[in-house]
């Protein structure tokens, strides 16, 4: 089909007759009114610019991120890869107190430890009050602290308890080392043993001052009978850490050497600890 060409009105919007017939263009309604005058305007002038990056100076300036929970991860880490041999004492330090100290750096205050006892085994081994001498040490890190030395002792313990004492002769020696070695005031412990030398029971008898305690002959046979013990070994410390016998350790041997053998009660030994070592009355013929 065509197209078809017609007279009818070809006037054109914005034409004389139109709302726009003044020659503006604009927006208008159906009613023909103007609509555009009441819109907001775009805002004039430039947009505002970007703000620029901050410089290298300002973004050093920013604290750095708390990375503790990241060092003690990697702490951690290390120590189930290679276990104990790949700390040092400080980092196992750091690592004991984590528990007590959640949120704060141990790393210095193990340090301090360190610095002040001079080794890893006296911070163990410190009482509670020598170790909250130390900046940024509570209870709660004693406590942790002496949790170790506890569990260590008893693991040490249950290595000779009910065997045969004189074939773990070695083994006893480093329990009264650990157990004692490093105390600060002397106490008296007394191993009793049955009629095969296994460890039955251990037992410090007495506590003293830095540079005695008081023995009872007595009582020492007494609980041996009660026990049903056949053989002792005593034990006991000097805090000075030279474990060479006095005068009076040597006569109080003999008084309690005396004293079991009408009952059938054997000394084995009497053996004397210390931070330098340890001393057999035994192996040095004074009994």
């Amino acid at each position: 089909m065509g197209s078809k060409s017609g007279t009818g009105d070809s006037r054109q919007p914005g034409g004389d007759d139109s709302p726009a017939g003044d020659g503006q263009r604009g927006l208008f309604d159906l009613a023909g009114q103007r609509i555009d005058s009441v819109l907001p305007s775009p805002a004039s002038g430039p947009r505002p610019a970007n703000p620029p990056p901050p410089s290298a100076s300002q973004s050093s300036s920013k604290p750095a991120p708390d990375d503790k929970a990241g060092h003690r991860a990697r702490l951690l880490e290390r120590f189930r890869n290679g276990g104990a041999d790949a700390l040092p004492d400080y980092e196992l330090l750091e690592m004991i107190l984590f528990r007590a100290i959640p949120r704060g750096d141990t790393k210095p205050i193990a340090k301090r430890l360190l610095a002040h006892f001079k080794s890893f085994a006296e911070v163990v081994n410190a009482a509670p009050d020598r170790l909250m001498e130390v900046d940024g040490v509570g209870p709660r890190a004693v406590d942790e602290i002496k949790l170790v030395r506890a569990a260590s002792l008893r693991l040490m313990q249950k290595e000779v308890m009910y065997r045969e004492v004189l074939s773990t002769w070695n083994a006893v020696l480093a329990y009264c080392k650990a157990a004692q070695g490093h105390d600060g005031i002397e106490r008296f412990r007394i191993l009793f043993l049955d009629k095969r030398n296994r460890l039955i029971a251990d037992e410090v008898q007495q506590s003293g001052t830095v540079d005695h305690t008081p023995v009872y002959v007595r009582e020492i046979v007494k609980r041996a009978l009660e026990l049903g013990a056949t053989a002792l070994v005593l034990v006991h410390n000097h805090p000075s850490g030279d474990p060479t016998p006095s005068r009076a350790d040597i006569d109080m041997t003999k008084q309690i050497v005396d004293a079991g053998r009408p009952l059938g009660i054997t000394i084995h030994d009497h053996i004397i600890v210390g931070r330098q070592g340890h001393y057999s009355l035994r192996s040095a013929k004074l009994m």
